[in-house]
């Protein structure tokens, strides 16, 4: 079945399988807007196959905030529910949040999705 036929449900588990593939990075990637930060391979099929190269965007541009361009280490989260709304949320990796945002509406496939954001990259946990 050709990827862009599948269900929603598909879409999600098939995704979410191959984010399992990624556990390190050969290649670098910079975003065509903020090119002072990398991301990974696994960021990369990510946006890609996600369609979601507007969370690394939300992500990056938030880079300037007071409250985020210090932090040294940040988790960011993308939690989505039933109704198509989202809060992307990021922390300082000790459970403290610096930065939430409800998202009205999403079509982002997974239910949630973590990324680290360290040194000026960011990066799947399974990468880190």
């Amino acid at each position: 079945m050709d990827k862009n036929e599948m269900t929603p449900e598909a879409k999600a588990a098939y995704i979410q399988g191959e984010l399992r593939n990624y556990c390190g990075t050969e290649t670098w990637f910079r975003h065509q807007l903020f090119r002072k930060y990398l991301y990974t391979e696994g960021v990369q099929f990510l946006a890609e196959e996600a369609g979601a190269y507007w969370l690394l965007e939300k992500i990056l541009s938030n880079q300037i905030l007071p409250e985020l361009k210090d932090e040294g280490f940040q988790l960011w989260k993308l939690t989505v529910d039933e109704d198509k709304k989202a809060t992307l949320t990021c922390d300082n990796g000790n459970g403290e949040v610096i930065y939430t945002e409800t998202i009205d509406y999403t079509d982002f496939p997974l239910q949630k999705i973590t990324f680290y954001f360290t040194d000026g990259v960011l990066l799947l946990p399974s990468e880190y």
